[in-house]
Protein backbone atom coordinates (compact mmCIF):
# COMPACT_ATOMS: atom_id res chain seq x y z
CA UNK A 1 0.00 0.00 0.00
CA UNK A 2 1.25 3.70 -0.33
CA UNK A 3 2.83 5.73 2.28
CA UNK A 4 -0.42 7.60 4.60
CA UNK A 5 -1.01 11.11 3.86
CA UNK A 6 1.64 12.43 1.70
CA UNK A 7 2.13 16.03 -0.71
CA UNK A 8 2.18 16.07 -4.51
CA UNK A 9 3.88 19.28 -4.10
CA UNK A 10 4.99 21.74 -1.61
CA UNK A 11 2.41 24.33 -2.72
CA UNK A 12 -0.64 24.56 -1.09
CA UNK A 13 -3.45 27.36 -0.63
CA UNK A 14 -1.02 29.82 1.31
CA UNK A 15 1.51 29.59 -1.41
CA UNK A 16 -1.06 30.92 -3.96
CA UNK A 17 -0.28 34.54 -4.83
CA UNK A 18 -2.79 36.68 -5.05
CA UNK A 19 -4.06 36.62 -8.67
CA UNK A 20 -6.72 36.15 -11.08
CA UNK A 21 -8.55 32.90 -10.82
CA UNK A 22 -6.81 30.33 -12.69
CA UNK A 23 -8.35 28.04 -15.09
CA UNK A 24 -8.15 24.60 -14.52
CA UNK A 25 -8.75 21.01 -16.38
CA UNK A 26 -8.26 17.47 -15.95
CA UNK A 27 -7.42 15.39 -18.55
CA UNK A 28 -7.38 11.83 -19.41
CA UNK A 29 -4.39 11.63 -21.64
CA UNK A 30 -3.55 7.87 -21.95
CA UNK A 31 -5.57 4.52 -21.42
CA UNK A 32 -2.44 2.05 -21.24
CA UNK A 33 -4.83 -1.19 -22.38
CA UNK A 34 -6.11 1.19 -25.43
CA UNK A 35 -4.05 3.83 -26.58
CA UNK A 36 -5.93 5.06 -29.48
CA UNK A 37 -8.90 5.82 -27.04
CA UNK A 38 -8.93 9.65 -27.62
CA UNK A 39 -7.94 12.23 -24.79
CA UNK A 40 -10.38 14.10 -23.14
CA UNK A 41 -10.52 17.33 -21.08
CA UNK A 42 -12.87 17.96 -18.20
CA UNK A 43 -13.20 22.11 -17.12
CA UNK A 44 -12.98 22.23 -13.49
CA UNK A 45 -14.23 25.92 -12.94
CA UNK A 46 -17.54 25.59 -11.96
CA UNK A 47 -17.28 22.09 -9.96
CA UNK A 48 -16.14 21.53 -6.54
CA UNK A 49 -15.24 17.69 -6.56
CA UNK A 50 -14.46 15.16 -8.99
CA UNK A 51 -15.28 11.28 -8.74
CA UNK A 52 -12.52 8.83 -10.14
CA UNK A 53 -13.48 5.08 -10.83
CA UNK A 54 -14.15 2.12 -12.85
CA UNK A 55 -16.98 2.21 -15.27
CA UNK A 56 -17.91 -0.14 -18.20
CA UNK A 57 -16.85 2.39 -21.00
CA UNK A 58 -15.92 6.33 -20.26
CA UNK A 59 -18.68 8.29 -18.94
CA UNK A 60 -18.80 11.13 -17.68
CA UNK A 61 -22.33 12.95 -15.45
CA UNK A 62 -22.68 16.28 -13.13
CA UNK A 63 -24.19 15.97 -9.78
CA UNK A 64 -24.94 17.80 -6.51
CA UNK A 65 -24.35 16.33 -3.45
CA UNK A 66 -24.94 17.94 -0.04
CA UNK A 67 -24.82 21.55 -2.22
CA UNK A 68 -21.18 20.28 -3.72
CA UNK A 69 -21.42 20.12 -7.63
CA UNK A 70 -19.68 17.19 -8.55
CA UNK A 71 -18.08 15.32 -11.85
CA UNK A 72 -18.45 11.68 -11.79
CA UNK A 73 -16.33 10.33 -14.22
CA UNK A 74 -16.00 6.61 -14.71
CA UNK A 75 -13.19 5.07 -16.98
CA UNK A 76 -13.02 1.54 -18.39
CA UNK A 77 -10.21 0.38 -16.40
CA UNK A 78 -10.30 -3.67 -14.73
CA UNK A 79 -6.82 -2.08 -12.70
CA UNK A 80 -9.01 1.19 -11.23
CA UNK A 81 -11.59 0.36 -7.78
CA UNK A 82 -15.74 1.29 -8.35
CA UNK A 83 -14.70 4.31 -6.12
CA UNK A 84 -10.67 5.13 -6.59
CA UNK A 85 -10.26 8.53 -5.59
CA UNK A 86 -11.58 11.88 -5.96
CA UNK A 87 -10.47 15.65 -6.47
CA UNK A 88 -11.83 18.42 -3.91
CA UNK A 89 -12.20 21.91 -4.30
CA UNK A 90 -10.13 24.42 -1.75
CA UNK A 91 -10.43 27.55 -2.56
CA UNK A 92 -8.61 27.81 -5.92
CA UNK A 93 -6.35 24.56 -5.48
CA UNK A 94 -7.40 21.07 -5.37
CA UNK A 95 -6.41 18.10 -3.31
CA UNK A 96 -6.44 14.66 -4.71
CA UNK A 97 -7.19 11.82 -2.27
CA UNK A 98 -7.27 7.91 -2.61
CA UNK A 99 -10.61 6.77 -1.58
CA UNK A 100 -9.97 3.33 -0.09
CA UNK A 101 -8.72 1.98 -4.01
CA UNK A 102 -7.38 -1.75 -4.36
CA UNK A 103 -4.30 -0.95 -6.11
CA UNK A 104 -3.69 2.60 -5.05
CA UNK A 105 -2.42 5.99 -6.84
CA UNK A 106 0.71 7.44 -8.21
CA UNK A 107 1.36 11.32 -8.97
CA UNK A 108 4.25 11.68 -11.02
CA UNK A 109 6.36 8.23 -10.55
CA UNK A 110 5.30 7.94 -6.54
CA UNK A 111 2.87 6.32 -4.80
CA UNK A 112 0.64 8.95 -2.62
CA UNK A 113 -2.90 8.59 -0.89
CA UNK A 114 -3.38 12.32 -1.04
CA UNK A 115 -2.20 15.49 -1.31
CA UNK A 116 -1.88 19.36 -3.52
CA UNK A 117 -2.18 19.14 -7.19
CA UNK A 118 0.37 21.43 -9.03
CA UNK A 119 -0.03 22.50 -13.03
CA UNK A 120 1.07 19.63 -14.68
CA UNK A 121 1.29 16.57 -12.06
CA UNK A 122 0.72 13.30 -13.77
CA UNK A 123 -2.11 11.22 -11.92
CA UNK A 124 -1.93 7.26 -12.29
CA UNK A 125 -4.73 5.68 -11.48
CA UNK A 126 -4.90 1.77 -12.79
CA UNK A 127 -3.72 1.76 -16.12
CA UNK A 128 -4.92 5.20 -17.10
CA UNK A 129 -3.16 8.33 -17.02
CA UNK A 130 -4.81 11.63 -16.10
CA UNK A 131 -3.08 15.19 -16.01
CA UNK A 132 -4.35 18.14 -13.87
CA UNK A 133 -3.39 21.65 -16.12
CA UNK A 134 -3.70 24.81 -14.92
CA UNK A 135 -3.72 27.97 -16.70
CA UNK A 136 -4.30 31.90 -16.50
CA UNK A 137 -5.10 31.23 -20.82
CA UNK A 138 -8.53 33.08 -21.62
CA UNK A 139 -10.02 32.96 -24.96
CA UNK A 140 -12.15 31.04 -27.16
CA UNK A 141 -9.55 27.68 -27.06
CA UNK A 142 -11.20 26.85 -23.57
CA UNK A 143 -14.93 27.71 -23.15
CA UNK A 144 -15.08 28.49 -18.56
CA UNK A 145 -18.02 26.19 -18.40
CA UNK A 146 -17.28 23.48 -20.57
CA UNK A 147 -17.52 20.35 -18.99
CA UNK A 148 -15.90 17.90 -21.50
CA UNK A 149 -14.35 17.54 -24.87
CA UNK A 150 -12.20 15.78 -26.98
CA UNK A 151 -8.88 17.56 -28.75
CA UNK A 152 -9.59 20.71 -30.46
CA UNK A 153 -8.39 20.91 -34.07
CA UNK A 154 -8.54 24.38 -35.22
CA UNK A 155 -5.67 23.73 -37.69
CA UNK A 156 -6.68 20.14 -39.70
CA UNK A 157 -4.34 17.72 -38.73
CA UNK A 158 -2.56 18.76 -35.65
CA UNK A 159 -4.80 18.38 -33.00
CA UNK A 160 -3.64 19.65 -29.26
CA UNK A 161 -4.96 20.12 -25.95
CA UNK A 162 -1.66 22.60 -24.76
CA UNK A 163 -4.23 25.80 -24.29
CA UNK A 164 -1.30 27.95 -24.88
CA UNK A 165 -0.79 26.22 -28.43
CA UNK A 166 -4.47 26.03 -28.98
CA UNK A 167 -4.52 29.47 -28.53
CA UNK A 168 -2.05 30.41 -31.43
CA UNK A 169 -3.13 27.79 -33.76
CA UNK A 170 -6.77 29.58 -33.67
CA UNK A 171 -4.80 32.66 -34.86
CA UNK A 172 -3.10 30.52 -37.49
CA UNK A 173 -6.56 29.39 -38.99
CA UNK A 174 -8.00 33.04 -38.77
CA UNK A 175 -5.29 34.52 -41.56
CA UNK A 176 -5.29 31.46 -43.29
CA UNK A 177 -7.32 32.84 -46.44
CA UNK A 178 -4.95 36.48 -45.63
CA UNK A 179 -1.85 37.69 -47.59
CA UNK A 180 -0.06 37.66 -43.97
CA UNK A 181 3.11 36.21 -44.26
CA UNK A 182 4.12 33.47 -40.73
CA UNK A 183 7.31 32.32 -39.53
CA UNK A 184 6.51 29.36 -37.17
CA UNK A 185 9.27 28.78 -34.55
CA UNK A 186 10.39 25.95 -32.43
CA UNK A 187 13.47 23.44 -31.74
CA UNK A 188 13.91 20.55 -33.93
CA UNK A 189 11.52 17.89 -34.31
CA UNK A 190 8.60 19.97 -33.13
CA UNK A 191 6.30 19.47 -36.36
CA UNK A 192 6.86 22.90 -38.18
CA UNK A 193 6.38 21.53 -41.73
CA UNK A 194 3.56 20.07 -40.81
CA UNK A 195 2.20 22.86 -39.75
CA UNK A 196 3.01 24.43 -41.98
CA UNK A 197 1.35 21.96 -44.96
CA UNK A 198 -2.05 22.27 -42.49
CA UNK A 199 -1.71 25.96 -43.19
CA UNK A 200 -1.46 26.09 -46.93
CA UNK A 201 -4.63 23.77 -47.18
CA UNK A 202 -6.59 26.19 -44.94
CA UNK A 203 -5.23 28.79 -47.57
CA UNK A 204 -7.28 27.31 -50.14
CA UNK A 205 -4.38 28.63 -52.57
CA UNK A 206 -4.70 26.53 -56.03
CA UNK A 207 -1.11 26.24 -56.33
CA UNK A 208 1.21 23.54 -54.90
CA UNK A 209 2.98 23.30 -51.51
CA UNK A 210 6.87 23.70 -51.66
CA UNK A 211 8.97 22.62 -49.19
CA UNK A 212 12.49 23.99 -48.68
CA UNK A 213 15.48 23.23 -46.87
CA UNK A 214 17.55 26.31 -46.46
CA UNK A 215 19.99 24.63 -44.65
CA UNK A 216 21.01 21.47 -47.43
CA UNK A 217 21.39 24.48 -50.48
CA UNK A 218 24.57 24.65 -51.43
CA UNK A 219 26.17 28.35 -51.01
CA UNK A 220 27.17 27.88 -55.05
CA UNK A 221 23.64 27.31 -56.13
CA UNK A 222 21.56 28.94 -53.65
CA UNK A 223 20.08 31.70 -56.30
CA UNK A 224 19.58 29.18 -59.29
CA UNK A 225 17.56 26.77 -57.03
CA UNK A 226 15.80 29.18 -55.50
CA UNK A 227 14.94 31.53 -58.16
CA UNK A 228 15.87 29.21 -61.25
CA UNK A 229 17.74 30.27 -64.50
CA UNK A 230 18.01 30.68 -68.33
CA UNK A 231 19.23 28.03 -70.51
CA UNK A 232 22.79 28.29 -71.04
CA UNK A 233 22.85 30.90 -68.07
CA UNK A 234 26.10 28.43 -66.86
CA UNK A 235 28.14 25.61 -67.61
CA UNK A 236 25.51 22.53 -67.29
CA UNK A 237 22.35 24.76 -67.66
CA UNK A 238 20.93 22.67 -70.68
CA UNK A 239 17.21 24.00 -70.51
CA UNK A 240 14.84 26.51 -68.40
CA UNK A 241 14.25 25.73 -64.75
CA UNK A 242 11.71 27.47 -62.81
CA UNK A 243 12.92 27.29 -59.18
CA UNK A 244 11.59 27.01 -55.86
CA UNK A 245 9.99 30.08 -55.78
CA UNK A 246 8.26 30.13 -59.19
CA UNK A 247 6.89 26.60 -58.48
CA UNK A 248 5.11 27.53 -55.53
CA UNK A 249 3.22 30.28 -57.83
CA UNK A 250 -0.42 30.95 -56.10
CA UNK A 251 0.78 28.32 -53.98
CA UNK A 252 3.23 28.36 -50.29
CA UNK A 253 6.59 28.38 -50.43
CA UNK A 254 7.53 26.92 -46.78
CA UNK A 255 11.16 27.93 -46.21
CA UNK A 256 12.51 25.84 -43.71
CA UNK A 257 15.33 26.95 -41.56
CA UNK A 258 15.51 29.86 -42.55
CA UNK A 259 18.26 31.43 -40.61
CA UNK A 260 20.49 29.06 -42.31
CA UNK A 261 20.32 31.27 -45.63
CA UNK A 262 23.34 33.62 -46.47
CA UNK A 263 23.12 37.33 -46.82
CA UNK A 264 23.15 37.16 -50.30
CA UNK A 265 20.31 35.47 -51.05
CA UNK A 266 18.51 36.68 -48.35
CA UNK A 267 18.84 40.31 -50.18
CA UNK A 268 17.61 38.34 -53.13
CA UNK A 269 14.71 37.01 -51.38
CA UNK A 270 13.81 40.25 -49.81
CA UNK A 271 13.46 41.83 -53.23
CA UNK A 272 11.21 38.92 -54.39
CA UNK A 273 8.82 39.60 -51.43
CA UNK A 274 8.93 43.06 -52.17
CA UNK A 275 7.95 43.17 -55.75
CA UNK A 276 5.97 40.00 -56.74
CA UNK A 277 8.74 38.94 -59.01
CA UNK A 278 11.65 36.44 -59.85
CA UNK A 279 14.67 37.25 -61.88
CA UNK A 280 16.16 33.96 -63.02
CA UNK A 281 20.07 33.47 -63.18
CA UNK A 282 20.67 34.53 -66.52
CA UNK A 283 17.73 36.43 -67.37
CA UNK A 284 17.25 39.70 -68.25
CA UNK A 285 13.47 40.71 -67.25
CA UNK A 286 11.56 39.81 -64.09
CA UNK A 287 9.29 37.80 -64.20
CA UNK A 288 5.99 38.30 -61.78
CA UNK A 289 4.92 35.64 -58.97
CA UNK A 290 1.68 35.28 -56.79
CA UNK A 291 3.62 33.84 -53.17
CA UNK A 292 2.58 33.12 -49.60
CA UNK A 293 5.57 32.22 -47.76
CA UNK A 294 5.67 30.68 -44.27
CA UNK A 295 9.46 30.41 -43.12
CA UNK A 296 10.46 28.61 -40.01
CA UNK A 297 13.46 27.91 -37.67
CA UNK A 298 14.99 26.60 -34.83
CA UNK A 299 17.16 29.71 -34.44
CA UNK A 300 16.51 33.29 -32.61
CA UNK A 301 16.34 35.78 -35.86
CA UNK A 302 16.21 38.42 -33.50
CA UNK A 303 19.84 37.47 -32.21
CA UNK A 304 21.05 36.77 -36.02
CA UNK A 305 19.67 40.59 -36.90
CA UNK A 306 21.49 41.62 -33.74
CA UNK A 307 24.91 40.10 -34.32
CA UNK A 308 24.24 40.86 -38.65
CA UNK A 309 23.99 37.35 -40.08
CA UNK A 310 20.15 37.78 -40.83
CA UNK A 311 18.75 40.89 -42.31
CA UNK A 312 16.30 42.67 -40.05
CA UNK A 313 14.09 44.13 -43.68
CA UNK A 314 14.00 40.72 -44.17
CA UNK A 315 12.91 39.58 -40.80
CA UNK A 316 10.39 42.72 -40.59
CA UNK A 317 8.57 41.27 -44.35
CA UNK A 318 8.40 37.74 -42.96
CA UNK A 319 7.18 38.12 -39.51
CA UNK A 320 3.28 38.66 -40.26
CA UNK A 321 2.34 36.15 -37.29
CA UNK A 322 5.09 34.49 -35.32
CA UNK A 323 3.64 31.40 -34.05
CA UNK A 324 5.88 29.41 -30.74
CA UNK A 325 5.69 25.32 -31.54
CA UNK A 326 5.97 24.85 -28.11
CA UNK A 327 8.62 21.24 -27.77
CA UNK A 328 7.33 18.03 -26.89
CA UNK A 329 8.46 18.45 -23.16
CA UNK A 330 6.09 20.89 -22.46
CA UNK A 331 3.09 19.32 -24.10
CA UNK A 332 2.40 16.46 -21.88
CA UNK A 333 -0.83 16.78 -22.32
CA UNK A 334 -0.19 15.94 -25.90
CA UNK A 335 1.45 12.70 -25.21
CA UNK A 336 -1.40 10.27 -25.74
CA UNK A 337 -2.43 12.21 -29.06
CA UNK A 338 0.30 11.82 -30.53
CA UNK A 339 1.19 8.29 -29.75
CA UNK A 340 -2.05 7.55 -30.63
CA UNK A 341 -1.61 9.08 -34.19
CA UNK A 342 1.97 7.84 -34.53
CA UNK A 343 0.70 3.78 -33.52
CA UNK A 344 -1.78 4.02 -36.61
CA UNK A 345 0.71 4.61 -39.29
CA UNK A 346 3.30 2.35 -37.63
CA UNK A 347 0.99 -0.37 -36.47
CA UNK A 348 -0.08 -2.33 -40.40
CA UNK A 349 -3.73 -1.96 -41.49
CA UNK A 350 -5.95 -4.83 -39.68
CA UNK A 351 -3.81 -5.31 -36.83
CA UNK A 352 -4.65 -4.22 -33.20
CA UNK A 353 -2.67 -1.33 -31.53
CA UNK A 354 -0.08 -3.07 -28.75
CA UNK A 355 -0.93 -1.80 -24.95
CA UNK A 356 1.20 -0.35 -22.99
CA UNK A 357 2.64 -1.74 -19.10
CA UNK A 358 2.56 1.06 -16.61
CA UNK A 359 6.24 1.07 -16.68
CA UNK A 360 6.22 1.78 -20.56
CA UNK A 361 3.50 4.37 -20.28
CA UNK A 362 5.25 6.05 -17.03
CA UNK A 363 9.04 6.42 -19.29
CA UNK A 364 6.78 8.07 -22.26
CA UNK A 365 6.02 10.85 -20.14
CA UNK A 366 9.09 10.86 -17.54
CA UNK A 367 11.25 11.31 -20.85
CA UNK A 368 12.70 15.28 -21.87
CA UNK A 369 12.39 14.07 -25.86
CA UNK A 370 15.24 16.45 -26.73
CA UNK A 371 14.37 15.49 -29.98
CA UNK A 372 10.78 16.06 -30.02
CA UNK A 373 7.63 14.14 -31.85
CA UNK A 374 10.47 12.74 -34.27
CA UNK A 375 12.49 10.83 -31.45
CA UNK A 376 9.25 9.98 -30.33
CA UNK A 377 8.20 8.61 -33.89
CA UNK A 378 11.49 6.48 -33.93
CA UNK A 379 11.07 4.94 -30.14
CA UNK A 380 8.06 3.68 -31.24
CA UNK A 381 8.31 2.22 -34.38
CA UNK A 382 11.58 0.47 -32.18
CA UNK A 383 9.15 -0.80 -29.51
CA UNK A 384 6.04 -2.17 -32.15
CA UNK A 385 8.96 -3.42 -34.28
CA UNK A 386 10.29 -5.46 -30.97
CA UNK A 387 6.61 -6.12 -29.47
CA UNK A 388 3.87 -5.72 -31.67
CA UNK A 389 0.93 -6.38 -29.05
CA UNK A 390 2.25 -5.11 -25.64
CA UNK A 391 4.98 -2.79 -24.94
CA UNK A 392 7.08 -3.14 -22.04
CA UNK A 393 10.25 -0.74 -20.72
CA UNK A 394 12.97 -3.50 -22.35
CA UNK A 395 11.38 -2.49 -25.50
CA UNK A 396 11.83 1.38 -25.58
CA UNK A 397 15.30 3.20 -26.98
CA UNK A 398 17.58 2.54 -23.80
CA UNK A 399 17.18 6.43 -23.03
CA UNK A 400 14.18 6.13 -21.75
CA UNK A 401 14.66 3.00 -19.62
CA UNK A 402 17.45 4.77 -17.37
CA UNK A 403 16.03 5.06 -13.56
CA UNK A 404 15.30 8.68 -12.68
CA UNK A 405 18.57 10.21 -11.00
CA UNK A 406 18.16 9.86 -7.38
CA UNK A 407 14.76 7.95 -7.29
CA UNK A 408 16.37 4.67 -6.26
CA UNK A 409 17.25 6.23 -3.18
CA UNK A 410 14.79 8.71 -2.45
CA UNK A 411 14.36 8.37 0.92
CA UNK A 412 10.81 7.90 2.48
CA UNK A 413 8.77 11.83 2.59
CA UNK A 414 7.45 12.82 6.33
CA UNK A 415 4.28 11.95 7.76
CA UNK A 416 1.84 14.31 8.22
CA UNK A 417 2.86 16.96 10.74
CA UNK A 418 0.27 18.18 13.84
CA UNK A 419 0.28 21.43 11.88
CA UNK A 420 -0.75 20.09 8.71
CA UNK A 421 -3.73 17.75 10.37
CA UNK A 422 -4.97 20.96 11.95
CA UNK A 423 -5.01 22.54 8.91
CA UNK A 424 -6.84 19.30 6.92
CA UNK A 425 -9.62 19.55 9.96
CA UNK A 426 -10.43 23.13 9.30
CA UNK A 427 -10.07 22.13 5.13
CA UNK A 428 -12.87 19.49 5.81
CA UNK A 429 -14.83 21.61 8.29
CA UNK A 430 -14.85 24.71 5.56
CA UNK A 431 -16.28 22.57 3.08
CA UNK A 432 -18.64 20.65 5.16
CA UNK A 433 -20.30 24.50 6.47
CA UNK A 434 -19.48 26.06 3.05
CA UNK A 435 -17.78 28.65 4.75
CA UNK A 436 -20.07 29.85 7.33
CA UNK A 437 -17.49 31.22 10.26
CA UNK A 438 -20.40 30.81 12.97
CA UNK A 439 -20.97 26.95 12.26
CA UNK A 440 -17.11 26.10 12.03
CA UNK A 441 -16.23 27.40 15.17
CA UNK A 442 -19.75 25.62 17.21
CA UNK A 443 -17.82 22.55 16.01
CA UNK A 444 -14.30 23.21 17.64
CA UNK A 445 -15.59 24.70 20.20
CA UNK A 446 -14.09 27.78 20.11
CA UNK A 447 -14.52 31.46 19.49
CA UNK A 448 -14.81 33.59 15.73
CA UNK A 449 -12.02 34.86 16.48
CA UNK A 450 -10.20 32.21 17.25
CA UNK A 451 -11.15 30.62 14.07
CA UNK A 452 -10.23 33.58 12.01
CA UNK A 453 -6.74 33.48 13.73
CA UNK A 454 -6.42 29.62 12.87
CA UNK A 455 -7.76 30.58 8.88
CA UNK A 456 -4.75 33.52 9.04
CA UNK A 457 -2.19 30.78 10.11
CA UNK A 458 -2.70 28.27 7.34
CA UNK A 459 -3.32 30.95 5.13
CA UNK A 460 -7.08 29.70 4.16
CA UNK A 461 -9.95 31.96 3.13
CA UNK A 462 -13.67 31.20 3.65
CA UNK A 463 -15.07 33.12 1.31
CA UNK A 464 -13.51 30.92 -1.16
CA UNK A 465 -15.83 28.17 -0.02
CA UNK A 466 -18.57 30.19 0.02
CA UNK A 467 -21.94 29.76 -3.02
Amino acid sequence: MPPDDETLSNQGPESQAPAARPRQFLLVVMEMEDPLAPPCLYGLEALDEVLLGRGASRVWSRQEHEGRRQLVLQLPDRWMSREHARLMRAGDQWMLEDVNSKNGLRVNDEPRTRGWLADGDLLELGHTLLLFRETASTGPAFAPDASAGEPRVPVPGFATMNPGLLQELAKLARVARTPVPVVLEGETGTGKELLARAYHALSERPGEFVAVNCGALPDTLVQSELFGYRKGAFSGASEDRLGLVRSSDRGTLFLDEIGELPLPAQASLLRVLQESEVLPVGGTRPLPVDLRVVAATNRDLGRMVREGTFRSDLLARLSGLRLWIPPLRERREDMGLLVAELLRRLVPPGARSPSFTPAAARALFRHDWPRNVRELEHGLALAVALSPERIDLEHLPAELQAEPPGRATKAEPPKTSTQEQERDELLTLLRKHRGNVSQIAEALGTSRAQVHRLFKRHGLDPQGFRS
